[in-house]
């Protein structure tokens, strides 16, 4: 789905004409979002308003908001995460910043109605610049007692809470521990709660279809899903086309669906318990002109190896293990054979990185995908990688750990493995995005090192990166580098005898890469194994020296990899405190700095994109400041490099809760941290 930035307002479920400002012919002049401490209110990132003015009419009051975070909690098989994603959709369709935060189970089907098996997807969306999923949510849709006592702690007080009474039965209360129900004990006095029997307006919805009373219950998460798309007047078009798609071999469940979703607008536009809706306008301000999609990081890595292929002339090949969160990319690349795109399912791990690495040899673009347990069973052949010089993208989307750890949730603790989880001395070159869409950016930048230096490459993403979406500017192709390769064509050294001879490992001058000649060429054969190779010739060599010579020189190679340097943004030059991330904490990391700011406080931020090396002038930048602070999703492994490095004081500040970091909590342990005038 791509659109351009300015897009059309919305419409309304099943009518022939768009409404002029997407407000069901209402207009609302500017007010004020929620304020809850999230993005956006209250000195943090965004925007303030004005005190909220609205307009009124023969149909409901609007309201105008800059910025509103919706979360859709319920049962693993409520269909919270579909829900979320149409949403975001719509909202991507109207032009809106977002930043999402998916969060579900790792069982494919945990128990329901229980406390372990609740799904939830959560989407900060605004009509200015944002960064992150917002910290607590306006609005929570809660479709049983379970998503309820699960969510309800991040809920702030005065939020609007949508209960689906169908299910709050009294076995389902007692699941979750609930002696009384919440809807009568007083508990949500302090939030504006709707109770909506979701299951049954459903179900009454659909009477005139063939459909049992299960089946058609299956569809309540349309039925909300029309109800807030109703309340912040999104588009619809979008969809329906989509409910029309996927089901198009059962066209009545097709039907079934879209008069769910038609029925939930309808409820909103006529119940009197939601006597207002409201309007987040188009983020045209915050956007460059151009064709703009909604993206996750996993779909703008797989269009990054995409684009990388392209880029160089070579075939893409794709050999993976299923493992989440990185199974997308392999589902995402197997679609595109009509780029050359080749995946291969292996049986393991191992039998994965083998086949790329192969390919790798043979001239194509080899690629890996896996998670943290299956960068441990690829270590050998990332070493043998290492030993003889080829291109190879490790991707690696970091989840919890050890062990299998937590698969859906998300952490940084992989860094240090990617650095150093080898045996012998064995440096490879490591790049982490920072948002979802810099996924795709990441992706060629580690294609580009591992085709110039002829080296494996560590491209470190996260489970909160990978299934998190974000607005993406797609590119023209005039603007993407140009990874173009040459090949060995013919012999490259004289012998003393004048013949000419092909030696593998006779070095470009300036990056140290060997010559990657693909096999079957006349006069290049060489030989190829994890044995110490002879500097030149790639004979099998156990002298102490040549080994001595072999290590340093791909240390050497690594080190010169060519990185920009890094930029500290200090406004003033006044700070004390450097804020120094890495990967995914970019987003909270950034807000965080913008609240302080807005406090008058002064502070600097960098973020590193390259890891190994790390930017030439790093050292210079930590230097400049009293106190360096390291937030990360791990016990401090980048803040461990620093100091090794540098011999900087970097001080820690770690979360290992399988969530992203929440903006407000990193403002104030960032205010108690920070040095200031």
């Amino acid at each position: 789905m791509t659109n351009q930035v300015n897009s059309p307002a919305g419409q309304r479920p099943g009518a022939d004409e768009p409404a002029a400002d997407g407000t069901n012919g209402m207009n609302g002049t500017n007010g004020t979002a929620y304020a809850n401490g999230a993005e956006g209110v209250n000195g943090t990132e965004g925007v303030n308003g004005s005190a909220p003015a609205t307009a009124t009419g023969t149909a409901k009051e609007v309201r105008r908001l800059d910025r509103v975070i919706i979360r859709f909690a319920g049962d693993s098989g409520d269909g919270m995460q579909l829900t979320g994603d149409r949403f975001t959709s719509e909202t991507a369709s109207f032009g809106n910043d977002l930043s999402t935060l998916p969060n579900f189970p790792a069982e494919i089907r945990a128990p329901a109605g229980t406390l372990p098996g609740v799904s939830s997807f959560q989407l900060h969306f605004a009509d200015h610049d944002i960064l992150t999923p917002g910290d607590a949510p306006n609005v929570l849709v809660a479709m049983n007692p379970a998503a309820l006592k699960a969510n309800i702690a991040d809920v702030p007080r005065g939020a609007e809470i949508i209960v689906n009474t169908d299910e709050f039965t009294k076995r389902a209360m007692a699941k979750v521990g609930y002696a009384v129900s919440p809807l009568e004990d007083g508990t949500l006095d302090n939030y504006r709660v709707h109770e909506v029997p979701l299951t049954t307006l459903t179900v009454e919805a659909l009477k005139d279809f063939d459909l049992g009373r299960k089946d058609a219950g299956r569809s309540k998460n349309m039925f909300a899903l029309g109800l807030l798309s109703w309340m912040y007047n999104r588009p619809t078009e979008q969809t329906e086309h989509f409910l029309r798609t996927k089901f198009a071999k059962k066209p009545q469940v097709a039907q079934a669906n879209i008069a769910a979703y038609r029925a939930g607008w309808n409820f909103g536009e006529t119940t009197e318990d939601f006597a207002v809706s409201y309007e987040v306008a188009p983020a045209s301000t915050a956007f460059p002109p151009g064709t703009y999609r909604n993206i996750s990081g996993n779909l703008a890595l797989a269009y990054g190896l995409i684009a990388a292929s392209h880029q160089s002339g070579l075939p893409l090949f794709l050999g993976s293990y299923p493992i989440t969160p990185a199974s997308d990319v392999l589902h995402e690349l197997s679609r595109h054979k009509n780029f050359g795109v080749r995946t291969f399912q292996a049986e393991d791990e191992i039998a994965g990185i083998g086949a790329a690495l192969g390919a790798a040899f043979g001239g194509a673009l080899g690629v890996t995908t896996t998670s943290g347990p299956g960068v441990a069973l690829k270590s050998e052949t990332i070493g043998l990688a290492v030993s003889l010089e080829l291109p190879l993208l490790v991707v690696d989307i970091q989840r919890g750990g050890p062990s299998t750890g937590l698969p859906t949730k998300t952490e940084q603790a992989d860094l240090l493995q990617a650095m150093y989880g080898r045996n012998g001395e064995a440096p490879v070159p490591i790049v982490a995005p920072s948002t979802p869409a810099d996924c795709f950016t990441a992706a060629l930048e580690a294609a580009r090192i591992a085709l110039t230096y002829r080296t494996p490459v560590f491209l470190l993403s996260d489970g909160y990166l990978a299934n998190g979406s974000e607005p993406w500017r797609v590119p023209e192709t005039h603007e993407l580098p140009d990874l173009r390769v040459q090949f060995a064509e013919a012999p490259n050294h004289r012998l003393d005898d004048g013949t000419e001879a092909f030696w593998p490992y006779k070095r470009d001058p300036q990056t140290l890469a060997r010559p990657w000649a693909v096999p079957g060429t006349p006069g290049l054969e060489h030989r190829i194994g994890g044995i110490e190779k002879q500097d030149g010739t790639g004979n099998i060599s156990y002298d102490p020296a040549n080994h001595d010579l072999m290590v340093r020189t791909r240390q050497a190679k690594v080190d010169g990899v060519d990185v920009p340097d890094v930029e500290a943004d200090d406004p003033g030059g006044r700070a004390k405190t450097l804020v120094l991330g890495w990967g995914s904490t970019y987003g909270p990391v950034t807000a965080a700095v913008r609240r302080l700011r807005r406090d008058g406080q002064h502070i600097a931020q960098a973020h590193l994109r390259h890891l190994n090396p790390f930017p030439s002038n790093l050292g210079a930048v930590l230097r400049r400041y009293e106190r360096v602070i390291v937030p990360e999703m791990n016990l401090g492994q980048l803040a461990t490099l620093i100091r090794a490095e540098y011999l900087v004081d970097a001080h820690s500040y770690t979360q290992v809760n399988g969530m992203p970091f929440k903006a407000e909590q990193l403002a104030t342990a960032l205010k108690e941290a920070s040095i200031d005038d």
